[in-house]
């Protein structure tokens, strides 16, 4: 199964991404690598949960369904393997639009978290003394913060992190939406793949049988890429 198999890559890919955003939230927590005693001295963005939700436990569901479509059979319909296999990765194209969803959430938060910059003590109290992400070009504003310690550059470094990794996340949960439109559409790579070679072979009206049609539980549309050509050669 072609967009199976490509689900699975997508799949494999996700998974990682999910752990390491999931890592980077937590991290965030512990602003410049330091236990913090009030929690309202952590940058207000990080309670959001865009790396743990949106690109962690959200996109662990698409992912894991990825993993599951290329032997994916679902339930078929009347007896039809390939029916099963369409819905299936009709099914994918809904958990895609979640990690999409959840990948999003987490790219907007990061963004918004790398403009505003970090919660820290400017020696008066706490508070966000950037603004518009001044900061992110110009270095010595950040001798602004004096606590906690290497604040800026830890935040700046997980958050632009999560900004890269979510967005990578949001194009391959676009590609399955993509490539989910098609499984659904042909069912497998068989429809446009092994039909036009036994079609090269055999003609459909020389088919006697329901059981020995290639073209049984495939998409009229998979039956049109494969035995359209034909007559015009």
């Amino acid at each position: 199964m072609c967009s199976g198999s490509c689900a699975k890559c997508l799949g494999i890919t996700l998974i990682p991404l999910a752990v390491l955003c999931t890592l980077a939230n937590i991290l965030l927590f512990f602003p410049g690598g330091e236990v913090i005693n009030n929690n309202e001295h952590i940058t207000d963005e990080v309670w959001y949960f865009g790396g743990m939700l949106g690109s962690g436990v959200l996109m662990i569901f698409p992912a894991l369904v990825f993993l599951g479509l290329k032997n994916n059979d679902c339930c078929g319909c009347c007896g039809n393997e390939s029916c099963g296999k369409r819905f299936a990765m009709f099914t994918s194209i809904i958990f895609a639009t979640v990690g999409l969803l959840g990948a999003g959430y987490c790219f907007i938060v990061s963004a918004v978290a790398l403009n505003r910059g970090p919660k820290c003590n400017d020696d008066s109290k706490w508070q966000y003394p950037f603004e518009n992400g001044n900061y992110l070009s110009n270095t010595t504003m950040w001798a602004l913060c004096k606590s906690p310690e290497n604040i800026i550059p830890w935040n700046l470094t997980l958050f632009s992190l999560l900004l890269i990794m979510s967005g990578i996340q949001v194009v391959l949960c676009a590609i399955q939406v993509v490539n989910g439109l098609i499984g659904t559409i042909c069912g497998d790579c068989t429809c446009c793949g092994w039909q036009w070679s036994y079609l090269k072979r055999t003609k459909p009206a020389e088919i006697s049988s329901y059981e020995e049609n290639p073209f049984r539980g495939t998409s009229f549309v998979c039956y049109l890429l494969s035995h359209v050509p034909l007559r015009t050669l």
